[in-house]
C-alpha cells in the first residue's frame, strides 16, 4: 500500500493587501481577518510558505498583524500567476470589497478564467489530500478550534453568492 501523500504539491499562501488602513473600509474585515488567521494555522502545521503583499505601504501601511484580502486586486494577481502556469484557489470566506456587492462578480470572473473558488476549511483539506498524513490531527483540530468562527465568516461573506 501506498503511503499517505498530500493532494497538492508545493501550495502557497498568499495573501494581498490586508492593511490597518482598509479595516473601516471593506466590508466584514474582522470576518477575513478571522479566516486568514485560521488558514496562518494551517499553513504552520502544513508547512506551506506564506507570501503577503501591501498596496503603497507608505500611505496605507503596513499588512495587519493578523493577515489577508482584495477582491479586484485578486483578478491583477491571478492573471500573472496563471503565466508562471501555477494553479489558483481563491478562498471565499478570506475574500471581501469596501463594495461587498462586487465580491460575487470577482469570485465569477476569476472562475471563469479558471481559479478554484472555495472555502478555507475544503482548501485546507483538499492541502491534505488523504487522512493518513501525519498533520491531519493538527488540521482536524484546526477545523474544530475554529468551527464557530468559519460558521460566522461563511454567513457574513459567502451567503450572497
Amino acid at each position: 500500500m501506498a503511503a499517505p501523500a498530500r493532494r497538492l504539491v508545493r501550495p502557497t499562501l498568499f495573501i494581498c493587501d490586508l492593511q490597518e488602513k482598509f479595516r473601516s473600509a471593506i466590508h466584514e474585515f474582522p470576518k477575513v481577518v478571522s479566516t486568514t488567521q485560521k488558514l496562518l494555522k494551517a499553513s504552520q502545521i502544513l508547512d506551506i510558505p506564506v507570501f503577503a503583499t501591501t498596496q503603497l505601504r507608505g500611505k496605507l501601511g503596513e499588512t495587519c498583524p493578523e493577515l489577508g484580502l482584495d477582491a479586484e486586486g485578486g483578478i491583477k494577481t491571478k492573471a500573472h500567476v496563471d503565466k508562471e502556469g501555477h494553479k489558483v484557489y481563491v478562498i471565499a470566506d478570506a475574500v471581501s470589497s469596501c463594495n461587498p456587492q462586487e465580491v460575487p462578480i470577482a469570485l465569477a470572473r476569476l472562475r471563469a478564467e479558471g481559479a478554484i473558488v472555495t472555502t478555507s476549511e475544503s482548501f485546507m483539506y483538499e492541502c491534505m489530500g488523504d487522512a493518513g498524513i501525519a498533520e491531519f490531527k493538527g488540521i482536524a483540530g484546526t477545523v474544530k478550534e475554529w468551527n464557530q468562527a468559519t460558521k460566522e465568516n461563511l454567513s457574513a461573506l459567502c451567503s450572497k453568492m
